[in-house]
Order: C-alpha cells, then sequence, then structure tokens
C-alpha cells in the first residue's frame, strides 16, 4: 500500500482532532460526516468511519421514545465510504464489525409489501404508513461493497456478506452469503475449519 498524499494526512489530522473533540472513545470520523439525531447514537472504543457516511436517526414519525438510542455500533466498528443506515427504531451493530463502501442499512419502510394490509399504489410513497422492524447485525460481521440490508434482517456472528448483495432475510452465523436476493454460499464448520459449500 502506498502512503498517503499531504493533502490526505492533513485531512485526517483534522478529522482526528475534531473526532477526539465531538466523539471521544471513537477511533476516527473522517469528514464530512452527516448525522441527523445525535442523541439516538451509541458507539463503542475504536468506531472509525471513512468519507461522507450519513446516519438517519431523527424520525420522530417511528415509533419509539423521542429520545431512546436507536443507533448502537459495537466496540472496533469500522465503517468505509459513503455508508447510509436509517434507523427510525433500532439498529444494533456488534463489536468488530468491518463494512465496505456504499452500503445501506435500514429498519424502515415506506409501506408495507406483499401482506394483506399492502400499501396502495396509488398513494404517494412518502404519504404511506412508516413501517419499521429492527436490525440486528452479529459481532466480527463483514459486510461487501454495495450491499443492502433490508428492515427485520439479522445476520448472525462471523457471518460474510458479499458485495452488492441484497439481504431481505436472516442470515445464520457463520455463512457466507451473496446475490440478489442473498442466499448462503457456503457455511463455516467449527469442526472441519473449512468454509463448506451449501
Amino acid at each position: 500500500m502506498g502512503s498517503y498524499s499531504l493533502s490526505e494526512t492533513l485531512k485526517s489530522v483534522h478529522a482526528l482532532v475534531l473526532t477526539k473533540v465531538f466523539y471521544p472513545g471513537a477511533r476516527l470520523i473522517r469528514r464530512p460526516f452527516h448525522i441527523r439525531g445525535r442523541k439516538h447514537l451509541s458507539f463503542g472504543q475504536g468506531f472509525t468511519t471513512g468519507y461522507s457516511c450519513r446516519f438517519d436517526l431523527d424520525n420522530e414519525s417511528a415509533s419509539g421514545d423521542a429520545g431512546e438510542i436507536r443507533l448502537i455500533l459495537g466496540k472496533n466498528c469500522k465503517i468505509g465510504d459513503n455508508v447510509h443506515i436509517v434507523a427510525s427504531e433500532r439498529v444494533t451493530i456488534g463489536d468488530d464489525c468491518l463494512m465496505a463502501s456504499k452500503i445501506f442499512i435500514s429498519d424502515t419502510s415506506h409501506g408495507e409489501y406483499g401482506h394483506e394490509d399492502a400499501a396502495d399504489p396509488s398513494e404517494a410513497p412518502d404519504e404511506r404508513k412508516l413501517i419499521t422492524r429492527p436490525v440486528t447485525i452479529g459481532h466480527q460481521v463483514w459486510i461487501g461493497e454495495n450491499a443492502v440490508i433490508l428492515p427485520g434482517v439479522t445476520i448472525g456472528d462471523g457471518a460474510v456478506i458479499g458485495a452488492n448483495a441484497l439481504v431481505n432475510k436472516d442470515v445464520p452465523a457463520g455463512a457466507i452469503v451473496g446475490g440478489i436476493p442473498a442466499k448462503v454460499l457456503k457455511q463455516w464448520n467449527p469442526q472441519t475449519k473449512v468454509w463448506e459449500k451449501v
């Protein structure tokens, strides 16, 4: 890996100073960093972001207490550039997670689809009832570039989410998933210490 340019080094030093002042306990939050609803954020020691991350946590039309924590990030959680997280009810991300860039995680949808009380398509999307379902991501999870995690999903410890995956169902611990929608491709076998094809 090459070394950083002078301008990149200065940006990092500036971001480091601002991190220590405004987000004590975090390792490095690169700027720009967009957050709506700072009071709804909790993060563990060593939290790091890339550039242009966006956290939307202040949706008062959603269920829940106006002052409650909606986004919980575990210790040593490392997030790449342009990651967008929407937490109107609850998104929990475990310790030692690694996320690439351009990931979208949301616990919220404008309307219900595929059920008896489905949203009416003649209604404007932003006027449809806001539906929230918590998202839980376990410890030591690795999420690849451009992945999308939809409301109501639970991802088990040690799982790997492939690049460009659309995760709309739960992912077992120790699974590698990929595709649209995401399917289990491999599963870690703790006895043989091998990722086995499914």
